[in-house]
């Protein structure tokens, strides 16, 4: 039993220097590049910086227009989500609450997507797009991700509202609730969890979206992070300033590993609830 127990720690202690290597080691070398001068960079790649350079940060977020991209991606992340999560929730509630003709024949259509490459739909959203004139518009852009549901997203939280027992709603029908009520006062706050969990997924997924953006925005000034530091980087064989570019890359990650180290607790309670009791 001890040598089983020896072996099972070493394996553990081999995950963990791999995770560091291939994750966090990437994330602390651009760091320190970014507090370097060009010169130092170009010198020695790892040696650690002399005197820190605060100021390419500054620069990042003037000369790349990090700034500018970085309240373009609040609007459009923040508006998809809080519009993509109500929908997400009132379709997950209907689907797995409410009975009525065609639910099971509705739900095999949703499972069917999920064998569908989503790459097949791009053509035609985007000839949709630019019919409708929502090209080069960043409303467009949160109208389309807004009302593009996930399937991933509906099997998570319907999972969750599923278990919830049925005499809640049934007791609040007695009592003169309507449907809406039932589901704003009862289900939504019950399913908290989930609908957390689904929030902070769903977040990831429009602050990272990087070919959405990239298709339908042609205006620089309407960038966001993604697309904004996609330029920055062909920018670079014409000026070589990586230094500034490794303070935007870090800017960028911020947000992302502050909802994770934030939120990580709500990640796997409500995953793991949405699973156990689904």
């Amino acid at each position: 039993m001890k040598e089983k127990r020896t072996w099972v720690d070493g394996l553990w202690w081999i995950i963990l220097l791999a995770w560091s290597v291939t994750i966090l080691f990437p994330l602390v070398w651009v760091l320190y590049e970014s507090l370097k001068t060009n010169r130092d960079f170009f010198h020695d790649v790892w040696a650690l910086p002399g005197k820190l350079q605060w100021l390419n940060y500054s620069r990042a977020w003037s000369k790349y227009g990090i700034g500018a991209s970085m309240i373009n991606t609040l609007y459009y992340v923040g508006a998809s989500l809080l519009i993509g999560l109500f929908l997400t929730t009132i379709n997950a509630y209907a689907l797995t609450r409410m009975q009525f003709k065609g639910r099971k024949l509705l739900w095999a259509i949703i499972m069917l997507s999920l064998f569908l490459p989503g790459i097949n739909a791009l053509i035609p959203q985007y000839v949709l797009m630019r019919d409708l004139h929502l090209t080069n518009s960043l409303t467009g852009l949160v109208i389309l991700d807004s009302l593009g549901e996930s399937v991933f997203y509906l099997l998570l939280l319907g999972g969750f509202m599923q278990s919830l027992p049925k005499e809640l709603e049934e007791s609040a029908f007695m009592d003169g609730a309507t449907l809406f009520q039932v589901f704003w006062r009862i289900i939504v706050p019950l399913s908290m969890p989930g609908v957390m969990t689904v929030a902070i997924f769903k977040f990831l997924g429009l602050y990272n979206n990087f070919l959405g953006p990239f298709i339908y925005l042609s205006d620089p000034k309407k960038y966001t992070i993604g697309v904004s530091m996609y330029a920055a980087n062909q920018m670079m064989q014409y000026t070589a300033d990586w230094v500034t570019l490794f303070a935007g890359v870090v800017i960028a990650m911020i947000p992302s590993i502050a909802m994770f180290v934030f939120f990580q607790r709500w990640i796997v309670e409500g995953a793991t609830l949405g699973a156990v009791k689904g």
